[in-house]
């Protein structure tokens, strides 16, 4: 059952206007865009954005409404989407950048060490490069950055080693031999009760394959040219990288001034465009985090355009 996250909170900061134009660039389940529709109201329109095929279809079988329009395009692509749909600017946007269930729950789409599957994790699933191809082929040096840079992982090293001697035997073809290899890597005093030391080993290939930080740079690049005054965009984050790389673009918009602090007069010409609504990254409250374990780690942050 999808549950989206922090539903009542992303529709508070985002505050929708009747007849107003959004832009949903996670589609997903459509938990959060069944609010928004309820409260923009058939004079107003959604876009939602989701690049991954089976989601797209489930969307146009439950918003099978005028006002809705499904793209089946990569939220980076939003500005050059907008521009080929005649519009300018629109009234709000929002993200969710977590898995969703329905991908976790498919043992075929690779995304989960609990479900046994076939090494894949592509979001979209016309992408050449999967999961397989990564521990499969990639040189251990380069799986071990990988394992660093995208999932924070302390024995990068040691799980890249173990991949690397695992695959000389044969191939690492599914998600619960992967899942395997890493248990035995990590040392078993760092396994942390309730999570699964792979956790971050997925996180990370998952996160490198896909190209999601450079997705939602590109998306946060394009918010201050397609949002109108008085518009408002929310994130919904769930690890550090995604939370810092918003968090900085947020602080800077906000900046009305970037110049050195010894420059005695500003010629920077930055001017503030947005004003950040949330001071600290908004989480689930506990009677969610009861009902919905995905939340856990989730971190929203929501700002308003004021130029």
């Amino acid at each position: 059952m999808h549950k989206p996250v922090m539903p009542k909170e992303l529709i508070d900061f985002l505050a929708p206007v009747y007849g107003g134009v959004y832009v949903d660039c996670t589609g997903g389940g459509g938990g959060h865009a069944q609010l928004v529709l309820e409260r923009i109201g058939e004079t107003g329109k959604l876009l939602i954005f989701d690049r991954d095929q089976d989601a797209v279809d489930r969307l146009k079988s439950k918003f099978d409404k005028p006002n809705v329009v499904i793209i089946n395009k990569n939220f980076s692509e939003v500005e050059s989407v907008l521009a080929e749909l005649g519009i300018d600017k629109v009234d709000g946007l929002y993200a969710d950048f977590g898995t969703s269930s329905f991908q976790l729950n498919d043992a075929q789409r690779g995304f989960s060490f609990i479900r046994n599957g076939p090494l894949d994790m592509r979001m979209d699933k016309s992408f050449d490069m999967d999961a397989y191809t990564v521990v499969n082929t990639f040189p251990e040096e380069t799986i071990a950055n990988i394992l660093k840079k995208y999932g924070e992982e302390q024995f990068a090293k040691r799980i890249a080693s173990k991949i690397v001697q695992k695959r000389g035997i044969s191939k690492i073809s599914t998600t619960k031999e992967l899942a395997d290899i890493v248990f035995d890597a990590v040392p078993k005093k760092f396994h942390k009760p309730g999570v699964h030391p792979a956790t971050k080993t997925f996180q990370a290939l998952r996160i490198f394959i896909n190209k999601e930080l450079e997705s939602i740079e590109s998306l946060l690049r394009s918010i201050e040219k397609i949002i109108k005054k008085g518009g408002r965009v929310v994130f919904i984050s769930f690890h550090s990288l995604e939370d810092r790389l918003v968090k900085d673009f947020l602080t800077f918009y906000a900046k009305d001034c970037i110049c050195e602090i010894k420059t005695p007069v500003c010629n920077c010409k930055k001017v503030q465009t947005f004003k950040i609504l949330t001071k600290k990254p908004v989480t689930p409250s506990e009677e969610e985090l009861q009902n919905n374990r995905l939340s856990r780690s989730a971190k929203l942050r929501a700002a308003e355009k004021i130029v």
